[in-house]
């Protein structure tokens, strides 16, 4: 259930890990920034990596791929990013609601491409 190279992460099936995995809810968020920057104009395509170290609550990176279809720069790309969201594992639980029992619901078509989930209901952003 990786979606090919579009929906990569850390390795293993997200059906076999819980939220409190970075594999599972960290895809789910960065799924939830690029489609947040789609939809507010800043790109037309956008690819949103980040990158955890165990007991370490920021991420260690982050970065957003635009595909040179930005109306920004990469710069202010992921200072919007940084100035909308907060990546912490503990903050992507709460913001995404991911303990409400969901996941049954990904068992069948998958966990990405319907509005049913909260990382497919894109964020308005200040910028």
């Amino acid at each position: 259930d990786t979606y090919g190279g579009w929906g990569a992460h850390g390795g293993g099936a997200f059906s076999g890990k819980d939220y409190t995995k970075v594999d599972r809810s960290a895809a789910y968020a960065a799924r939830w920034v690029a489609k947040s920057l789609v939809k507010a104009g800043l790109c037309k395509r956008c690819l949103v990596q980040v990158s955890y170290a165990i007991g370490v609550a920021e991420p260690l990176s982050v970065s957003v791929f635009d595909y040179g279809t930005g109306t920004r720069s990469s710069q202010e790309l992921l200072k919007i990013v940084q100035d909308n969201f907060d990546l912490r594992p503990g903050r992507i639980v709460k913001d995404l609601k991911l303990k409400t029992p969901i996941f049954q619901q990904t068992a069948s078509y998958g966990h990405f491409g319907r509005d049913i989930f909260t990382w497919e209901q894109p964020k308005t952003l200040k910028f």
